[in-house]
């Protein structure tokens, strides 16, 4: 009998989650006793507002069915009334409802390119954009970000030096996720100036809106003039009201040729998840104070971390500016190897940390091979002691070397 035929090349180049990756580990790590302060991985915990809860507790239908594949009405009525009070004015039909923020990068690269075409992407970057873009055969192409510069956008002729004639598209996310950096408004209407010379799209991951500290403010990529049809939104509920797995996201554009091809892709997916965006027609209802309060409660966590990684020997690192993450350079030979010590060989007290090496979320090989990302996704209290834990694993790691390397 004949061997069957090998795997799709997209199956093999489907990158391994760099964030998950270590699971094994960390099961193996619980199974021996020892407790684990997960940070790798950013499940907020903070409560879900009690009024989508409600809603959620309060569905009396006799089935969940399908609903459209734009999404249903009424939660898109929520998230136009969401997006005007965060000062963008939108039709119903400029929204389409996906199944988590995921879907809506996913549908957007199908949608906006062919196998072989480009996406210019600033690293290091959320490590999923890599398995979007293996999925629809899309090769992102890196424009590296300097932690000494706290991650913030290189030169404009650094950016538009990585354009060529396959490129469709640059691809942002701030504040961002792993690093915390917020573009601030030069960045942003340089981005915008590249996008209309060149005709490229500008696809916006502004996931972590909100999520912005020390009285600044985020600049949503739909306020920049000129770019009506290059600008596409992708966004979603999880992090802003702690709603991770109801998977339900949006993207939000005015280009309709565009969000016509996003409903076929829709169609073909059938719908997004109903009883999520039941839940969600509430978070209108959810009042001011509650953002106000997750972001204060956010502001408080990073500089516990911050306050702690910059006190160490050798380590390199810049103060987040929103999101909640924080990405440090450490004195280590490789953080990969760092964050196994961690969970396999290391433990304070019984207790341990989990981390994500920052080495998946670059495209370039070679860079990150140094740095961790870390979400501060804890309350204050663990999280003092999970930085006290991680300390102390640094100070003994066998491959400690002098100092976190400067590039």
């Amino acid at each position: 009998m004949p061997e069957p035929f090998p795997l799709s090349q997209r199956a093999q180049v489907m990158p391994a989650s760099p964030i998950r990756r270590l699971a094994p580990l960390a099961t193996v790590a619980r199974q021996a006793g020892k407790t684990i302060y997960a940070l790798n991985i950013g499940q907020p915990d903070i409560p879900t507002p009690p009024q989508i809860l409600e809603r959620l507790r309060s569905y009396a239908a006799a089935n969940v069915p399908y609903g459209p594949s734009q999404g249903l009405p009424e939660f898109i009525e929520a998230l136009r009334r969401y997006y005007a009070g965060a000062g963008l004015a939108l039709e119903a039909h400029e929204i389409f409802v996906t199944t988590a923020g995921s879907e809506a990068v996913l549908f957007t690269l199908g949608a906006l390119c062919d196998p072989g075409d480009q996406v210019l992407v600033f690293e290091p970057f959320y490590t999923n954009y890599n398995g979007f873009a293996a999925m629809m055969g899309v090769e992102l192409v890196p424009v590296t970000t300097r932690a000494e510069d706290g991650y913030h956008l290189p030169l404009r002729g650094a950016i538009e030096a990585k354009i060529g004639r396959r490129t469709r598209a640059v691809l942002i996310c701030s504040p961002n996720n792993p690093t915390g950096t917020v573009y601030g408004d030069a960045e942003m209407e340089m981005l915008g100036s590249i996008c209309r010379e060149r005709g490229l799209y500008l696809v916006a991951d502004e996931v972590y809106r909100e999520f912005v500290y020390d009285g600044r403010t985020q600049r949503s990529a739909l306020t920049l003039s000129g770019l009506d049809q290059q600008v596409i939104l992708c966004d979603s509920v999880s992090k802003r009201y702690s709603l991770c797995g109801v998977r339900v996201g949006n993207i939000v554009s005015r280009n309709r040729a565009f969000l016509d091809a996003v409903l076929r892709f829709g169609q073909a997916r059938l719908c997004p998840p109903t009883l999520g965006q039941v839940a969600c027609t509430a978070l209108t209802e959810v009042p001011a104070s509650y953002i106000q309060g997750v972001v204060a409660e956010y502001q408080r966590r990073r500089d516990v971390v911050f306050d702690a990684l910059a006190s160490a020997p050798g380590v390199l690192v810049r103060r987040p500016e929103g999101a909640f993450y924080i990405c440090a350079r450490l004195p280590v030979d490789d953080a990969n190897a760092f964050a196994e010590f961690l969970l396999r060989d290391f433990d304070l007290g019984g207790e341990t940390v989990a981390v994500a090496p920052a080495d998946g979320f670059y495209a370039t090989p070679g860079l990150g091979r140094d740095e961790v990302r870390i979400a501060y996704v804890l309350e204050e209290p663990k999280l003092r002691r999970a930085m006290e834990v991680f300390l102390a694993a640094l100070a003994v790691y066998p491959g400690r070397v002098a100092n976190a390397v400067r590039r």
